[in-house]
């Protein structure tokens, strides 16, 4: 279970056992921080904090502000916390981590700042990607609130509460830009009488993931998997292996006749990603005739290269040629160099090759990676004129 589902799951918990709640969500940072811009913590009368902001670091005080929000109503807040001064190891939170960290604080009790909730399930179940623009500081502007939203979905639906009509139009200029580009930022909007600065964010569906396979080692790629919150499916053509038993955290079982797709085919999208990994080679060769084709983000095959390429000759002999993108999608031998041998480490390679390709990672040493470790959010600075 991801971040964003662990949160969703608490906060129905709430509603139906009537407790007051509030969400803490990162809007914007600078320097070395832990967590980025979007990360959310859930926060619960009872004492119950959902998720993190920090390492740990931050929590207790955000839940400490986030009580009079639950309990008397009001206006969000933004709290700063800046630990770029030596000054804080002895004086502050001891973060040292030499960063700024904004934190946006509301009461979930609040309408508007509920309907975030419902829209994140949204893009969740609907495999849709989605964009939420939370307006988090302002100056000067008398018609606009911090936490008022503009929501957006791939589909062109608009959910806005951001009352100034001109910079509505903006902000939704931009936050379709950000669907299209898939990339979170923060925007600062500059205007006669002020400024109003917007976290735009894009709200990724769960990973679906594809097993081709359901021998003992799928069972761990599974498990890993799931534990990330993707949305797996186990397809193979054997049914005694395709037990619920034996796949108890899967999201779906399907069995296939070896050389007929109609099954699963609708399932190759541009967003999936999948694994080979039967353990046949006669099987690999009919699921990777409708793999290689389909428009699958990350194909992964199990075996060594020169099973690999006996494959590639056979299909070249069913005339299935691949073009350079095609191959640039596929993995073989698949996962990253860890020295895995058991079945968990060949899974914990195989799912952290698939995390890097979708996240745009390299899969390498973090200690080697010149300059941050995180990708740097755009903070483009746009004059509006009224």
């Amino acid at each position: 279970m991801n971040e964003l589902q662990h949160i969703l799951q608490a906060f129905v918990h709430t509603q139906k056992s009537a407790q007051r709640s509030a969400l803490a969500m990162v809007v914007q940072t600078s320097g070395s921080v832990y967590r980025r811009p979007g990360a959310r913590m859930l926060l619960v009368e009872d004492g119950q904090m959902i998720n993190a902001i920090s390492g740990g670091c931050l929590e207790g005080d955000v839940f400490e502000r986030a009580q009079s929000l639950m309990f008397g109503g009001g206006e969000p807040i933004v709290v700063r916390y800046d630990t770029t001064s030596d000054e804080d190891i002895v004086f502050g939170f001891g973060l040292g981590c030499n960063g700024v960290v904004d934190v946006l604080i509301e009461s979930l009790g609040d309408e508007t700042a509920a309907s975030q909730m419902s829209f994140i399930q949204d893009c969740l179940q609907s495999g849709q990607v989605g964009a939420i623009a939370t307006v988090f500081k302002i100056e000067g502007a008398s018609d606009i609130t911090v936490g008022s939203r503009m929501m957006l979905k791939s589909d062109g639906t608009v959910i806005n509460h951001v009352a100034n009509i001109f910079i509505a139009q903006k902000i939704e200029i931009d936050t379709h830009q950000a669907l299209r580009k898939k990339q979170t930022c923060v925007q600062s909007y500059t205007l006669p009488q002020g400024r109003v600065d917007v976290l735009i964010e894009v709200i990724h569906p769960l990973v679906p993931l594809l097993v081709f396979g359901s021998g003992y080692d799928t069972i761990p790629v599974v498990h890993l998997a799931k534990h990330l919150g993707w949305h797996v499916t186990v397809i193979d053509d054997r049914p005694g292996y395709l037990r619920g038993d034996r796949f108890p955290q899967v999201d779906q079982i399907l069995w296939c006749e070896l050389n007929d797709s109609h099954s699963y085919k609708h399932l190759l999208t541009p967003q999936t990603v999948a694994v080979v990994m039967t353990h046949r080679y006669l099987s690999d060769l009919a699921f990777l005739k409708t793999l290689i084709p389909s428009q699958v983000r990350y194909l992964g095959v199990l075996g060594p290269k020169r099973r690999m390429q006996k494959l590639w000759d056979d299909l070249s002999e069913e005339n299935i040629i691949t073009t350079s993108a095609q191959e640039q999608r596929i993995y073989n031998p698949v996962g990253l160099d860890i020295a895995a041998e058991t079945p968990q480490e060949i899974a914990l390679s195989i799912v952290a090759e698939i995390q890097a390709v979708i996240g745009g990672g390299r899969g390498s040493f973090l200690r080697d990676r010149p300059g941050s470790i995180h990708s740097l959010l755009e903070q483009p600075c746009l004059t509006l004129a009224l």
